[in-house]
């Protein structure tokens, strides 16, 4: 089997907040050949997505920013989206990314779709909820993105917390998290 290669993608709008402390301890049980690539999207901020398929030219090859993520994502085996839970679902930032896979969708010579066919998807979040249902919305915007392009489910990492070290309390998520990645 081919060595596997991480993409993390930090959708949140402050830095070392509960998903990344719960992502982060999540991959410190990756095994030592897994590669790891971690990618702030606050740091790589992409402009709103415009739908150009109907028009004259259509979408043009990323550059910036976008051509970095179109890159990264491409080169992974394995994408973790860790967005904290926002009014139910991803980040703006998480939400900006996945609009922009439908411009990707389109490029000629990325075959976008082919290329992640068979890559895993995972999710990873907090939330200041006691009800993990509330999460749902979240959990399947992810499952279902990856589904239409032929992607596995991991599943998502859920746990609980607001203010930054909330879910190192989380007992529970912390349990969840040594095994998450297995």
């Amino acid at each position: 089997m081919a060595t596997r290669s991480f993409l993390f993608l930090l959708g949140s709008s402050r830095a070392d907040g509960n998903t990344e402390t719960l992502a982060r301890l999540a991959a410190e049980q990756l095994p030592a050949d897994a590669g790891q690539r971690w990618l702030h999207l606050r740091d790589l901020p992409l402009p709103d997505f415009e739908d150009l398929r109907h028009a004259d030219g259509g979408h043009l090859p990323p550059t910036g920013h976008a051509a970095t993520l179109l890159e990264a994502t491409l080169a992974a085996t394995d994408v973790v989206i860790a967005s904290p839970l926002y009014w139910y679902s991803v980040s703006t930032s998480t939400k900006r990314y996945l609009d922009h896979w439908s411009g990707w969708l389109r490029l000629p010579g990325v075959d976008f779709k082919q290329r992640m066919a068979g890559k895993t998807l995972w999710g990873v979040t907090a939330l200041a909820d006691s009800d993990p249902a509330v999460a749902e919305p979240l959990a399947g915007t992810l499952r279902i993105s990856g589904q239409y392009l032929g992607m596995r489910w991991g599943g998502v990492l859920l746990g609980n917390g607001s203010k930054p070290g909330d879910v190192l309390s989380d007992t529970a998520a912390l349990t969840r998290a040594k095994t998450f990645f297995s």
